[in-house]
């Protein structure tokens, strides 16, 4: 096995393992939708149930296998970007996070008809309150944001072909063939 894919495995098994045990934890530790707060208010936890997806989407009662089918299109797209990604190892590391986020979701969408374990939360932010989240959810944001900084960085696209960029030309001599 080569050491991109043992990488890949040791990090999805790893993320996935700690959002599982976490979610363990909170529901034999919290009581459903009273939140508690610990690290002087820092961190707030109300355990909370999600059967629809970010922010509470919801699609009616089709919702569950409708995820669960999105989640594995998704995860085989993923799973195939990451394969055909050479050398860049931030981009690797982005892909993997959201696949362990993903799989974490998805394991609770499989298992449990109360919904996806939510309990990190709610922040109130001023202008918003931020709903109540997991530790898979900040694996897919940890990893989207790890994909931008490597696009930002390569200053190529997540595009499935490699396809040869061009600078635009600025004065009538460059424009020249």
């Amino acid at each position: 096995m080569s050491r991109k894919w043992l990488f890949f495995i040791l990090v999805v098994a790893a993320g996935v393992a700690l959002d599982q045990w976490s979610k363990q934890w909170a529901l034999a530790s919290l009581q459903y939708a009273q939140t508690q707060e610990a690290w002087g208010g820092f961190l707030k936890l109300t355990l909370s149930f999600n059967k629809g997806a970010a922010f509470g989407l919801h699609l009616g009662s089709a919702s569950r296998i409708i995820f669960i089918v999105f989640i594995l299109l998704t995860l085989s797209w993923l799973i195939v970007v990451y394969h055909r990604t050479v050398g860049s190892r931030l981009r690797h590391l982005g892909l993997t996070l959201v696949c362990a986020g993903a799989l974490g979701n998805l394991t609770d969408r499989i298992t449990s008809d109360a919904g996806v374990v939510d309990f990190l939360g709610p922040y109130d932010l001023g202008f918003m309150i931020w709903p109540i989240f997991n530790v898979a959810d900040i694996w897919v944001v940890l990893g989207i944001a790890a994909l931008f900084l490597s696009m930002s960085h390569d200053g190529r696209s997540m595009s499935l072909t490699n396809v040869k960029q061009v600078p635009l030309a600025t004065t009538q001599e460059e424009q020249a063939p």
